[in-house]
């Protein structure tokens, strides 16, 4: 085992994934693939073009030719990694959908709920595409998403391809809800909700009313029971939306699973999605990508990666729960270094799921097994294998050598934060940037806002391009510049070595369609 793990850990800490270090994953190469290799098809690259990007010498940029490829003068750009794999394994997506109403008398979700809307002005923006507030229409949203993959690039390439349709199925079942903004979501479908615009006073009968009378079938009681029992929660609009969000990812990562017996869906990915859907903006993130607002210089985070250090209590407590699941090799406590055998007998400081701090313990044989998480920062990793611990894909992927399974671990549930946009006014330089990690390895928070600030301030408010070329401009501070020593940024600190993609996203689009 350790043997296994030494060669697992050396290959892993040079920056590559198990079975990632051309790219592709070789176990099942022989099916077709689900999707072509590509790059975003927003840019609109031909074949040659996809070929000269893929330079790890030269790493050339890419960016939008036409900004009314994108909605909102969205801004993106990207550039390959420095040779950890042969392709760009990050991928991105950008759509205008509509969800199409259910059909009348119909019990399940449409198939094909919804259709691309793309307006032929500039910025995608006209009326076609106000959002629906009366029930009247079909219910629109705009989608952004990056997907950031690793051992291979074919999980990312599906998620790009499918994850929105996902989405929209799972908006169908709620748009009749979504649309009437007056109403609270009934709990069983086909019950009457109660209106938001009942008083105070009936409300308050209401609830009197239904305490007094009790359950259907209690004595005195009537034999109908009340639409709604004052106990029941409220759920919001809001929150329909980001289950929604929640289970398409679900639905993904099972897609995802099933495609494999089929198709060459090499790998996993990350994924970070944005919704612009009635005035809010729903950010869900699986993985160590980012998204943060920047309003008037200020940053709001607007996600959390979730790695082996942030969720090891998650990690460290299901494998208290199911040890089988670490094969008997390795061990779900963490200590600050390696155990050795001769400190068997001594005491020795220790953590377990229930511990936020350090304590000390007399190290056991058991102890001696490799630990569940191992390293630290960007070099710490789940069973001496994946940096990442939410995700999609990685059906396949075990420990180097061994029959023990990661998937286990790894969780394709996001976490959906919600920002009402409606609710404040935004300005030209207001944004929302969106980024694999690539970006965020070599430059923190408020470096990004700084950067985009600036250079958004020299800008002609009015110049489309200006969103496109800030994401251009955040790119090149994160690559840096080649060197004697490699890729070097400002300080002369090493610059980014991995696949990095950017959008900036300006908010005051989502203003003008309130």
């Amino acid at each position: 085992m350790l043997t296994r793990v030494k060669s697992a850990v050396a290959s892993l800490m040079g920056g590559m994934m198990a079975g990632g270090s051309n790219g592709e994953h070789h176990s099942g190469s022989e099916l077709p693939l689900k999707f072509p290799y590509s790059r975003p098809e927003f840019l609109g690259l031909s074949p040659d073009e996809i070929e000269c990007s893929a330079d790890h010498i030269a790493r050339p940029i890419l960016i939008l030719k036409e900004t009314k490829r994108l909605p909102w003068s969205t801004g993106y750009a990207e550039v390959i990694n420095a040779g950890k794999s042969t392709l760009n394994e990050d991928q991105a997506c950008c759509e205008v959908l509509v969800v199409k109403r259910r059909p009348a008398g119909s019990s399940t979700p449409n198939r094909t709920p919804l259709a691309r809307r793309r307006s032929s002005l500039p910025n995608g923006e006209d009326v076609g595409l106000q959002e629906n507030t009366d029930g009247s229409e079909d219910l629109t949203f705009h989608y952004w998403a990056l997907f950031d993959g690793h051992a291979g690039s074919g999980a990312a390439v599906v998620a790009a391809r499918l994850l929105h349709h996902h989405i929209a199925l799972h908006l169908q079942e709620v748009t009749e809800i979504l649309c009437t903004p007056n109403l609270l979501p009934p709990t069983c479908l086909g019950e009457e909700p109660i209106s938001h615009h009942l008083t105070p006073t009936s409300q308050r009968a209401l609830t009197r009313a239904a305490s007094l009378r009790g359950a259907a079938g209690a004595p005195g009681s009537p034999s109908t029971p009340p639409t709604r029992f004052f106990t029941e929660k409220k759920v919001s609009h809001e929150s329909l939306v980001v289950g929604a969000i929640e289970n398409a990812f679900k639905d993904m990562d099972a897609q995802i699973e099933k495609e494999k017996a089929a198709y060459n869906v090499s790998g996993g990915c990350t994924a970070l999605v944005v919704l612009y859907l009635l005035g809010k903006l729903y950010v869900g993130n699986a993985g160590d990508s980012r998204a943060i607002i920047i309003r008037a210089g200020q940053v709001i985070p607007m996600s959390t990666e979730f790695t082996p250090e942030s969720e090891r209590q998650r990690l460290q407590f299901l494998a208290y729960m199911q040890p089988h699941l670490l094969g008997n090799e390795f061990t779900h406590l963490e200590f600050p270094r390696r155990v050795q055998r001769k400190e068997v007998g001594k005491r020795m400081l220790y953590r377990d799921f229930t511990m936020s701090g350090w304590a000390y313990k007399t190290i056991e044989d058991d102890d001696l097994k490799f630990p569940l998480i191992y390293g630290e920062g960007k070099k710490a990793r789940v069973l001496a294998t994946i940096g990442v611990t939410r995700g999609l894909g990685d059906h396949n992927l075990k420990v180097h050598d061994s029959n023990i399974y990661i998937k286990p671990f790894l969780s394709c549930c996001p976490e959906v934060k919600v920002y009402p946009l409606a609710q404040h006014e935004h300005g030209a330089d207001d944004v929302l940037v969106l980024g694999t990690d690539g970006l965020w390895d070599v430059l923190a928070n408020q470096e990004v806002a700084e950067a985009v600030t600036s250079f958004l301030s020299n800008c002609d408010p009015d110049d489309q391009h200006r969103y496109t070329m800030a994401a251009q401009d955040l790119i090149m501070r994160a690559r840096g510049v080649l060197k004697d020593r490699g890729w070097r940024i400002s300080n002369d600190r090493l610059g980014s070595g991995d696949d990095i993609s950017v959008y900036i996203i300006p908010l005051m689009y989502g203003n003008k369609q309130n």
